[in-house]
């Protein structure tokens, strides 16, 4: 498994323990839907900036999320 995918799971985790919707999350970091659900899966390489939306949308520390 490589660090897009465990950042994914991550991602997913942190949304889900929320009981987020990936569009809720999504709207908040300023980012299509769509975009979100591929970071979630681990296809995407999003840049750190995305990265520290997609924290902030879901209220955890980017160290909670990052897979190192």
């Amino acid at each position: 498994m490589g660090s897009q995918d465990k950042l994914g799971k991550n991602i997913k985790k942190a949304r889900e323990k929320l009981d987020l919707t990936q569009a809720y999350v999504a709207k908040k970091a300023g980012i299509h839907v769509n975009y979100y659900a591929r970071i979630e899966r681990g296809e995407e390489n999003p840049s750190f900036e995305v990265l520290e939306a997609v924290a902030r949308a879901l209220r955890v520390k980017s160290s909670e999320i990052f897979p190192f």
